[in-house]
């Protein structure tokens, strides 16, 4: 490489950033005093740096790249840069695949992490759990990987495997899981009554239509006499927004449940409707670490209108509405364009839900340990074996609502 091609290559990549930020973007410089303009120079001086002095000649495709992922990722997990080659891959993965894992995935401390699995889905079957991160897919470390690649991913033909290397306490090395992709049924709305007439009500999702059979559920439960209610929205990652606000209307009659806004997003503002609420029962809402988006929704209006408890772990965080964007390159862009935020005004992917109860999470399963450090479960039983166990969170929900008049 000759020094006026390296110097050519180190000017093409600025001029990539300048338009990504500027150009691509449709952004505008609004005032002198905007630090990201003037980070450019930070920039260029680096890669000045890198070409002249680094120890072996770079690659500097591959520092621009690595660059432009750094800039997105730095936003927030949602936000991600697909190289020509990563969006091309991203567009292929878009057909008509319907075959997935059962699992939430999103990103913690820069690896993918699974925020909760469907029970009986095949990420549930092959062991995999909420709080594992994932080290590596398919041989590709997850950090180098946008979240928008990693959930491409995890859909495909129905039967055909893909494999994670899991990071999990108490193992030195990563564990080796493998999982078929398959069809992913979603359970029904669990119920049943408990001691004192407390009404138990468990979703697995909060997606199209759950809003709909969870009113239906606290009918039927109030009609047998329920006088008391725990939604138990541990767990609950997968699902819609709207579905989410459709769940908290059906507890609050009054007041703010959400509102969805950005820096160039028309705000919006969702706000319960009397018409649609159906119980006035005293409530526990149960959350813990896989509790996500529209179960955050549903969790942050109930609190934050005082019209219940939550109990349990801080949630995981996730409310934000993303747009691509294609940039002439081949590239593309994928930024987060607005986020929901509770009726107090905290942004939900920033802060999560704090419960005003704290009760610790106890994990209800014990992963085996053979001794192996690496373990291929494909298709294998599950290796997680229950074990007897009070349900902590659960109990003590129980206890708050006794003290409450009905």
């Amino acid at each position: 490489m000759t020094s006026k091609f390296k110097a050519l290559v180190v000017t093409l990549s600025i001029a990539v950033i300048v338009f990504v930020l500027v150009g691509g973007l449709g952004v505008r410089a609004s005032s002198s005093n905007d630090g990201a303009y003037r980070q450019l120079g930070v920039y260029s001086e680096v890669l000045q740096r890198i070409r002249s002095e680094y120890v072996e000649e770079p690659n500097f495709e591959a520092v621009r790249n690595g660059a432009l992922h750094g800039l997105l990722e730095s936003l927030d997990a949602n936000s991600s840069y697909l190289s020509p080659a990563e969006y091309k891959r991203f567009q292929q993965g878009k057909g008509d695949y319907k075959a997935t894992i059962g699992a939430t995935i999103s990103k913690r401390f820069g690896f993918a992490a699974v925020v909760s699995v469907i029970p009986g889905g095949p990420a549930d079957k092959a062991g995999l759990d909420s709080g594992d991160i994932i080290e590596a897919i398919d041989g590709r470390s997850s950090r180098e990987m946008s979240l928008a690649e990693v959930q491409n991913m995890l859909v495909g033909q129905r039967g055909s495997n893909i494999t994670f290397s899991v990071v999990r306490p108490r193992k030195a090395e990563p564990q080796k899981i493998v999982i078929a992709r398959d069809d992913v049924s979603i359970p029904s709305v669990s119920d049943k009554m408990l001691e004192s007439n407390i009404a138990y009500l468990k979703p697995v999702t909060l997606t199209k239509g759950k809003a709909q059979e969870l009113a239906n559920k606290i009918k039927s439960e109030q009609s047998s006499g329920a006088k008391r209610i725990i939604l138990d929205l541990r767990n609950v990652s997968e699902g819609d927004p709207a579905e989410g606000i459709a769940v908290a209307n059906l507890f609050l009659d009054h007041g703010a449940i959400a509102s969805l806004k950005g820096q160039k997003f028309t705000r919006q503002d969702f706000n319960a409707d009397p018409q649609k609420a159906i119980t006035k029962l005293p409530l526990v809402i149960l959350v813990n670490r896989g509790t996500a988006g529209p179960a955050e929704i549903v969790a942050a209006s109930v609190l934050d209108n005082a019209r219940g408890d939550i109990l349990g772990d801080k949630t995981f965080g996730i409310g934000s509405v993303q747009k691509l964007i294609e940039v002439p390159d081949g590239s593309a862009v994928i930024l987060s364009i607005a986020k929901y935020y509770s009726p107090s005004g905290k942004a939900i992917q920033d802060t999560s839900v704090t419960p005003n109860i704290l009760v610790a999470d106890v994990d209800d399963t014990i992963v085996a340990d053979t001794g192996d450090e690496e373990q291929d479960t494909t298709n294998q039983p599950d290796t997680k074996k229950a074990t007897p166990h009070t349900d902590e969170q659960l109990q003590r929900a129980i206890a708050v609502l006794k003290t409450k008049a009905s």
